[in-house]
């Protein structure tokens, strides 16, 4: 393994987009932790529901305990994923310990919530209570109701990821509505050092869209613009993020924000989410590589964390690099009919549905798991000898 990268010193921490009951209960978790490898976990419907339908009987014993409890299939996952959390988070204590900027794990609230400002106020300071423990952030989608909720969720004392940025817009209103409620916070007598959050930005899935669109237009379009098109292909989800890393300055560089630093209120870290590679003619580390820099975060999935370690480089702060060039491709793009800001608002509703489809997906298994645990305890029962 590549141990010569170390994005750290960088100010950049390196997280597992992935977590199941294996990967805790093998040691598979504990020793990436312990080697360096990974500083937090998150996690959201469609790793869970991944993690418990390809678990090859991990999940069956809870499952049949829950179940011969009388639990309902929402009850059994609730406990499942709470309890995989509650696990990984005591993983991650003496890293968070050291540095309360490490060790962070993430549970997202109900997907189908994301329009629900009260509800998702209401299930996330739920599953606050119940988690109690100090490194776990709990995710919250960027919607208009998301934003609402997150200015009383920080307000409260409640830690949160928010998920689901696509677009500056997004990251705006997100980096406004973190700083309005740690501005409530500190106003209520609220200690600043307890409190944090991290803004994730997905980047891969824009170039696949952006993609997708310049490739219809190049099919279509005359010689001398087929070329400009297919020039631009793989390079909207970089520029996309680029720009959005310069607003997180332009935001936490304000007198108002370093009045509040100056009372104790950290950094809302960006977070770049969907970094693995989608299209095999590009890098595997395209959007590991190029968005190294202070104060962020990459949250990996598994094949992605292993070509890091394998052949991964140290090309410097590049979410410096390029940033009038990555203005000038947005400028391009939208002039070409490809307007990025606007995609934005259609990933963000994407994302929503996509993982409702997977929440609900995941109880069908778990409903599935449960009825069987209840059939074989009842067959148990019948053939137990007098």
């Amino acid at each position: 393994m590549n141990r010569s990268v170390d994005y750290r010193k960088r100010g950049q921490a390196i997280w597992l987009d992935s977590i199941s009951a294996r990967m805790i209960a093998t040691g598979e978790l504990a020793g990436r932790i312990d080697s360096g490898a990974v500083y937090g976990v998150t996690s959201n419907p469609t790793i869970f529901a991944q993690a418990i339908s390809k678990s090859d009987g991990d999940y069956d014993p809870r499952i049949e305990n829950l179940a011969d409890e009388g639990k309902d299939a929402f009850a059994v996952y609730d406990e499942l994923t709470r309890g995989d959390i509650a696990a990984g988070a005591d993983l991650f204590a003496a890293q968070h310990e050291r540095n309360p900027e490490d060790g962070w794990i993430s549970l997202e609230v109900l997907p189908s919530l994301a329009f629900d400002v009260e509800g998702t106020i209401a299930e996330a300071q739920r599953l606050h209570r119940l988690l109690g423990r100090p490194n776990v952030f709990i995710k919250v989608p960027a919607t208009p109701a998301g934003c609402l909720a997150i200015r009383k969720l920080v307000g409260a004392g409640v830690s949160v990821n928010v998920t689901l940025m696509f677009n500056r817009k997004h990251y705006r209103d997100v980096a406004h509505a973190y700083q309005d409620g740690v501005a409530a916070f500190l106003a209520a007598g609220g200690d600043g050092s307890k409190v944090a959050s991290v803004a994730s930005f997905f980047v891969s899935r824009v170039d696949t869209l952006v993609d997708k669109l310049l490739g219809e237009k190049a099919a279509s379009a005359p010689a001398a613009l087929r070329g400009k098109l297919e020039s631009l292909r793989g390079k909207a989800a970089l520029a996309n993020a680029k720009v959005v890393y310069q607003d997180y300055l332009a935001a936490f560089g304000t007198p108002a924000w370093k009045a509040l630093a100056a009372k104790g209120a950290r950094v809302q870290r960006p977070l770049w989410a969907s970094t693995g590679t989608k299209n095999p003619a590009y890098s595997d580390l395209l959007y590991v590589e190029n968005l190294v820099g202070p104060d962020t975060v990459n949250t990996v999935p598994e094949k992605t964390l292993e070509a890091l370690l394998d052949h991964g480089r140290d090309l410097g702060d590049t979410v410096f690099e390029g940033v009038d060039e990555a203005r000038r491709t947005l400028d391009e793009l939208r002039e070409l009919g490809v307007d990025v800001e606007a995609l934005g608002e259609k990933l963000q509703g994407e994302g929503v549905v996509l993982f409702e489809k997977s929440y609900d997906e995941l109880l069908g298994v778990v409903e599935e798991h449960r009825r069987a645990a209840q059939l074989e305890s009842a067959r148990t029962v019948k053939i137990r000898p007098l």
